[in-house]
C-alpha cells in the first residue's frame, strides 16, 4: 500500500505509517504543490496525507476515486469538499482535539501582546523610539476581572475559558446555537445573544467552525457594538471577519486592539495595512505550532491512514456517513 504526503511531517507519525510497511511518498520542496499536481500523485497512490493541500473539490475527489482514505493533517475541513468524498465513498479523517490547548494558547498571547501593546512597543525600540519613560504612556490594561466573550464555546474556548478564569478571574460570557451546560457548571460561563455578549464583553474571541451562517459574521456593524475600550481575537478561520471591516474599525478606533492567528486570505499579502497598525498583532496562523501538538497531530493523521487501508472505520472520521 502507497501513501502521498504533500508536506514535511514530523517523524512520529512517519514512523508509524513505515512500521506498518506503508511505502511513503512525501513531497520535500518548499514549493506548494498545485491541485493538478497533487492530483497526479494521488492517482499512483492508495492514500493521502493532506497537510493543507488546496483544491480538494469535487473535481479532485473524481479524479481520485481510487483513494482508500483522505487523512487531513489538521482539525478544519472547510476547504473539502466532504459531500463528494461520501458520495465517492472516501472517508475522510481529521485530528481533533490535539491542538486545542495549543490553540487556546495562542488566543491568549494575543490577547496579552494585544491589550498590552507589545508589539507596538517592540517597533518603537527597533526605530530608536524608546526615549524616557512617562507615567502615563503607552499604557495598555489588565486582564484581570475583565470580561471574555467567547463566540463559539467548544473545546478550544472552553480551554480558554479555563485559563482566563483560573489565572485572573475573567467572567465568560458566550454565544452557541446550543447552550453548553458544562461550561457554565465550570466557570460560570453565561449564555447572551450575540449582540449582548458584543456589548457586554471586554475581549471577544472567536473558536468557531467557518460555516455559511458564520462567514462573514464580524463586519462593520458588529465592531460598532464593541466596547471602545475592546479587543477583537480570532484564532479560528479568516473567513469569520471581513478584514476590511476590521481595517475600518481599528483605524476610526471602534475598538481597542485586534489580534488574528488567521487572516482571508492566507498567506495575508505583506502589504496590509494590518501589518503596519499600531493596535493590531497577526500571527502566521501558529495555533498549532508546537512540537508536541504537530507530533500528535501526524500520530492521529497516520493512525486514519492505517485504518483506512485496512478498510477499518477511522479512530477520527470526519465523514461517519461514508459507512452507512
Amino acid at each position: 500500500m502507497k501513501v502521498f504526503i504533500n508536506k514535511i511531517i514530523p517523524d512520529h507519525g512517519l514512523g508509524l505509517l513505515k512500521q506498518a510497511g506503508v511505502e511513503v511518498t512525501m513531497w520535500r520542496e518548499p514549493s506548494v504543490l498545485t491541485r493538478e499536481q497533487a492530483i497526479a500523485f494521488c492517482k499512483d497512490h492508495d492514500a493521502f496525507l493532506s497537510a493543507g493541500q488546496a483544491g480538494l473539490d469535487e473535481g479532485f475527489f473524481r479524479e481520485c476515486s481510487h483513494l482508500k482514505v483522505v487523512a487531513l493533517h489538521s482539525v478544519g475541513f472547510d476547504g473539502v469538499d466532504i459531500a463528494a468524498a461520501t458520495q465517492l465513498g472516501i472517508p475522510i479523517g481529521n485530528t481533533p482535539n490535539v491542538l486545542n490547548k495549543a490553540t487556546a494558547e495562542t488566543a491568549l498571547l494575543l490577547m496579552l501582546t494585544v491589550a498590552r501593546r507589545a508589539l507596538y512597543l517592540h517597533r518603537k525600540i527597533k526605530k530608536g523610539e524608546w526615549g524616557v519613560s512617562q507615567p502615563t504612556q503607552d499604557l495598555g490594561f489588565d486582564l484581570a476581572g475583565k470580561t471574555l466573550g467567547i463566540v463559539g464555546l467548544g473545546r478550544i474556548g472552553a480551554e480558554l475559558a479555563r485559563m482566563c478564569t483560573q489565572s485572573w478571574g475573567m467572567k465568560i460570557v458566550y454565544h452557541n446555537r446550543t447552550r453548553n451546560e458544562e461550561a457554565e457548571k465550570e466557570f460560570g460561563a453565561t449564555w447572551l445573544p450575540f449582540e449582548e455578549l458584543l456589548e457586554q464583553s471586554d475581549c471577544v474571541s472567536v473558536h468557531t467552525a467557518l460555516t455559511e451562517e458564520t462567514r462573514g459574521l464580524f463586519g462593520y456593524e458588529q465592531f460598532k457594538r464593541m466596547k471602545p475600550s475592546a479587543i477583537f481575537i480570532n484564532t479560528a478561520r479568516g473567513g469569520v471577519h471581513r478584514e476590511d471591516d476590521l481595517i475600518r474599525a481599528l483605524r476610526e478606533r471602534l475598538i481597542y486592539g485586534a489580534g488574528l492567528d488567521v487572516t482571508d486570505p492566507e498567506p495575508m499579502s505583506p502589504d496590509s495595512p494590518l501589518l503596519q497598525m499600531d493596535n493590531a498583532v497577526v500571527f502566521p496562523h501558529i495555533g498549532s505550532s508546537t512540537v508536541e501538538t504537530r507530533n500528535k497531530m501526524s500520530r492521529c493523521a497516520a493512525e486514519n491512514i492505517l485504518a483506512g487501508l485496512k478498510g477499518e472505520r477511522l479512530p477520527y472520521p470526519v465523514n461517519p456517513e461514508v459507512y452507512s
